[in-house]
């Protein structure tokens, strides 16, 4: 069975298209308005091994707000339509991911249930603010929540080293990728839903 999904949102702030492969390669093309955010997806994308497409044109006069949340909660809706319901998958993904001084943990459950955990482990804490771009760490942590909303996914992430904005950030969206390519895998010992609810999306 192909898990693929396109889906298409229009509202009057953005217009968002995506295109999803949970069974690609890792061949990601993306182009959001907001390079920095376009960076990461191509980071989720390769890492994750999906193949992902991105088009979105937002309000970025306004600011960066509503085109971030969009594409998070269009790329989960995505994810969640290309499962096909979860029959078969593993669930269940961690990893952890070094990106020079920084080092962060992300764990998945393709649960049904969408709630994001965002944890700073770093001492002492410093506010980590974007250099040279208009992404900033709250923007990081919107679009996170928009995506295991819409994606229906328990999400925790761990910060527990980094000092730089962009290697924080890359750190956390590869341990994400790395998580959901684990969870998003067929196990041929699964037969049906992973779950003794008999139902997971």
């Amino acid at each position: 069975m192909s898990r693929r999904a396109s889906v298409t949102r229009t509202s009057r702030e953005t217009e968002i298209r995506v295109r999803l492969n949970l069974d690609g390669k890792g061949a990601a093309s993306v182009r959001t308005g907001l390079p920095f955010l376009d960076h990461m997806l191509t980071l989720l994308g390769t890492h994750g091994l999906l193949d992902l497409s991105v088009r979105a044109a937002g309000d970025l006069e306004v600011d960066s707000h509503h085109t971030n949340e969009d594409v998070g909660l269009v790329v989960g809706q995505a994810l969640s339509r290309a499962l096909r319901g979860g029959r078969g998958i593993r669930r269940f993904g961690w990893a952890y991911v070094p990106m020079e001084e920084a080092l962060a943990r992300a764990v998945v459950d393709i649960s049904g249930r969408p709630k994001l955990v965002l944890r700073d482990h770093r001492r002492p804490r410093t506010r980590l603010q974007g250099s040279g771009t208009r992404y900033q760490w709250d923007d990081l942590e919107h679009w996170l929540e928009s995506f295991a909303r819409s994606a229906k996914l328990t999400v925790h992430v761990d910060v527990f080293a980094g000092s730089d904005f962009h290697h924080t950030c890359e750190a956390v969206f590869k341990a994400v990728a790395r998580a959901l390519a684990q969870a998003v895998q067929r196990d041929p010992r699964v037969k049906g839903v992973p779950s003794s609810k008999g139902r997971i999306l």
